[in-house]
């Protein structure tokens, strides 16, 4: 019997460390469990190099939110999905930027506030987008002298 007692007692101290390490985990990582406290906004850019699933979204400098998911729209241009917290509205006319922290550091999504009252809903699609800036085209365009200059 007191073979029995003592194996029991280890199994639920091992379950107890097994749910314990896994509640580290998703908190520590960060990750979202179901729903996550947050709301779905779709994005279309021409141009959406460097942007990966899980890239930061800032507004003002703060993270609100990740990129969920990318792919292509019907006219092949890059459509990001993000996830943004359920507490942080997002007006119809803000503008989704993609920049670079640094002179060659990781891309990160910013969103520039709008002035309208109608914000976007869950589901709903940010319509103002600026492409990243592809830093080695301009440099190209530059050595090879196809910059194009102002005619006077």
């Amino acid at each position: 019997m007191k073979k029995i007692d003592l194996e029991l007692a280890v199994g639920i101290f091992v379950l107890i460390g097994l749910v314990s390490l896994a509640y580290l985990s998703v908190r520590l990582g960060k990750l979202e469990t179901i729903g996550g406290g947050s709301y779905t906004v779709y994005a279309e850019f021409g141009n959406a190099g460097g942007i990966k699933e899980g890239t930061i979204i800032e507004l003002a400098g703060i993270e609100i939110g990740k990129v969920r998911s990318l792919g292509l729209s019907k006219d092949y241009r890059a459509l990001l999905t993000f996830g943004i917290k359920k507490d942080i509205p997002i007006q119809e006319d803000a503008i989704a930027s993609i920049k670079t922290k640094g002179l060659i550091g990781e891309k990160y999504i910013q969103i520039s506030p709008g002035a309208s009252d109608v914000l976007v809903q869950d589901g709903g699609k940010m319509t103002e987008t600026e492409s990243v800036t592809d830093i080695e085209e301009l440099i190209s365009r530059y050595i090879f002298g196809k910059v194009e200059e102002k005619e006077k």
